[in-house]
Formats: C-alpha cells, structure tokens, sequence
C-alpha cells in the first residue's frame, strides 16, 4: 500500500478546471515516481506487510524465519515499485493523465469521501478535464500479472492473479480517502496533542506532500 500523506497533490492545482490546472511532464511524473521509491515509509510499510503477511501464514511455499519473512518482504517491495512505476509513471505519461490526487473542494463529509473514493476510477487528463482512469485499472491488471514472474508457482492461478488486482483498486481507495482527510485529523492532533507528542511526531518518517 502506499504513503497516507497527500501524495499526488501539486503545486499550481489547487482550484477546479482546466484553466487553473498546470499538468506535469513526463519528466515530472518520473520524479514524482522516485520521490515515493526512495521514502521511507515504502520500507516500513513493506516491513510491515511481510511480518503480517508471515504471521498469517500467506505465501507458504516462501517458508519461515527469516529466510521466508525476506522472500515476503522482497515480493512485497516488487508489488508496490512495480505498480507504482507501470501505473503512476509509465502508463499516465503513454496515457497522458495525471497520477496526483487533487483533494475536494466540496464541504460535508459524505461528499468529500464519495469523491475520493471514486478517483480510482476517476482522474485528470493531462489537459485538465475528467476522465476514466484507465492508468489505475491498467496498472493495477499489469502489475498482479507481473507478479506470477516472482510468486511460487502454486499460486499463479487466475484467482491469485484477480485477487492482487482487487486489493490494489481497494487499497488505492483508501489511500485516497487518507488523503482527503489527514490533513484535517493532523490539524486536530496538532491542536490538542501535548507539545512532546508533536515533537515526536515530528521526527517520525513520514514522507511530505508530493509536488514536482
């Protein structure tokens, strides 16, 4: 899964419609791909996942100890660099949309998460206007067939390759619905937490707002 912060919010784009929209290069879009590559919240999360996924017993051909939680942790990384780079790099420069997230203008809370949750399946062209985020449904298929190059043979079934592919749209949904909202929840932890709680927060690896 990816970084809950406003990943995919720039500069330049912070009102609707074309003509307040700066689209990104594919240049840009590349940076914006290494940006989330080298963070650290990639390897936490990856760390996080492989001890998860080892202590449900997923993927029992990869075995135990550490030997196992390693083979976890390297297909876990596969998964989530391979996607972002078809997904967020390769496939919106070809397709020429917009891997960002723009947060919602509206104001109740049910219309700002039905609006996040549906940008898996809405995006911008790089001309500014809505559009089908063929990007996400294509990156997403593409990646949970790559995995079959890496995953024990035992599960390459056409099921084990669905599954991948629904957790990803699911997993993107949420992602987005984080971003919507953490900039609300960190400004209420912020009002009320103890002034050590926020030097502490301060010092944890969170990766900064994406903007190339």
């Amino acid at each position: 899964t990816d970084s809950p912060s406003a990943e995919k919010a720039g500069e330049g784009t912070t009102t609707n419609g074309p003509s307040a929209y700066t689209p990104l290069s594919g240049h840009c879009k590349f940076k914006l791909f290494l940006s989330t590559t080298y963070s650290p919240y990639t390897f936490l999360s990856a760390g996080f996942q492989a001890t998860l996924d080892q202590a449900q017993g997923q993927w029992p051909h990869y075995g135990g100890g550490m030997q196992g939680w390693g083979k976890r942790l390297g297909a876990t990384l596969a998964d989530t660099e391979s996607r972002r780079f078809i997904q967020r790099f390769a496939l919106s420069t070809i397709l020429h949309q917009d891997p960002r997230y723009f947060p919602s203008h509206k104001r109740t809370l049910i219309s700002r998460a039905w609006y996040a949750a549906t940008r898996v399946a809405v995006t911008r062209n790089d001309n500014g206007y809505s559009a089908f985020n063929k990007s996400e449904f294509l990156g997403a298929l593409f990646t949970s067939s790559l995995q079959n190059a890496y995953y024990p043979r035992h599960d390459r079934t056409l099921a084990d390759t669905m599954d991948p592919f629904g957790g990803a749209l699911s997993s993107d949904a949420l992602g987005d619905l984080l971003r919507e909202f953490t900039p609300n929840m960190k400004s209420l932890f912020r009002k009320h937490a103890p002034k050590a709680i926020q030097r502490m927060e301060q010092k944890l690896p969170i990766p900064a707002d994406d903007k190339v």
